[in-house]
């Protein structure tokens, strides 16, 4: 292809799906200076704040070109809810905090735990999830997701005393149901059985009732799957079926002694 033909094609590719890597990376930038204006002593709140609310209409803009320059009453909105915010994260943090023997302050929950921070982005997301503001929810957690590894959908519901352990590799879907003093571990997937796009107005994901454990790896499915109350789902279990509560669900490993003649014929 000639030069001028290629950047023609280009031209009209980037007019046809209008994606903004600049809307990306300020996301990312407001997302960062939020979670440091909530919980860095270092980040004056009062100039981060004013930060944010610039940093907020520009993104939404972009985001949203046909309501551009319209006072955004959705910021306002957000601040009213910081109080609520605060009051739920220090519940996650005392969570991780008392289920984790290797956690020696609240100190180093908030700096060192992955879990903590893909927890806090996604609770900040959820309030602009709520308020149908599209696209910059998704890049919050997936700004949280890039750091972390941990993916959670910002339309998740999730109670409070939440705890994820070290975290690499969990996924929560969009209408997935948790409720309070669940525990999740590495690798936990809690995802849709069957994936259609008919389906996306349908609650395609799992239902956790409280004081739940799931241990590593395990993959939950299903919108009508129910995890009853005070169960422990062992790491590497796949339920596709409702649990009922105080259960213990493990994944069974087959052991074999190998003969002197087993492994001669290996």
């Amino acid at each position: 292809m000639k030069h001028n033909s290629l950047i023609q094609a280009i031209k009209n590719q980037k007019e046809e799906i209008q994606v903004s890597i600049h809307l990306k990376k300020e996301s990312q930038r407001f997302t960062q200076l939020l979670f440091n204006a909530l919980f860095d002593v270092d980040t004056d709140a009062e100039k981060a704040l004013t930060e944010l609310e610039t940093l907020f209409l520009n993104i939404r803009d972009a985001a949203c070109p046909e309501i551009k320059g319209i006072p955004c009453k959705t910021w306002h909105d957000f601040k009213s809810q910081i109080p609520d915010l605060f009051c739920s994260l220090k519940k996650d943090a005392q969570a991780i905090y008392d289920n984790d023997p290797a956690a020696k302050s609240l100190e180093e929950v908030y700096l060192a735990y992955p879990g903590f921070f893909a927890i806090a982005i996604y609770r900040m997301a959820g309030v602009f999830f709520d308020l149908k503001l599209p696209l910059i929810p998704r890049l919050m957690t997936e700004y949280a997701h890039q750091l972390t590894g941990i993916d959670i959908h910002p339309g998740a519901t999730i109670g409070d005393f939440f705890f994820i352990d070290h975290g690499t590799g969990v996924v929560i879907g969009e209408t997935v149901e948790i409720h309070e003093h669940v525990k999740l571990y590495q690798g936990v997937t809690l995802g849709a059985l069957t994936v259609k796009k008919s389906l996306k107005n349908k609650k395609r994901h799992p239902t956790i009732e409280k004081n739940v454990t799931i241990y590593a790896n395990a993959t939950i499915l299903g919108g009508n799957t129910v995890i009853g109350e005070n169960s422990v789902i062992g790491g590497n279990t796949w339920i596709t079926k409702s649990v009922k509560k105080n259960a213990i669900i493990l994944h069974e490993s087959n052991e074999k002694i190998l003969s002197k003649s087993d492994l001669k014929n290996e």
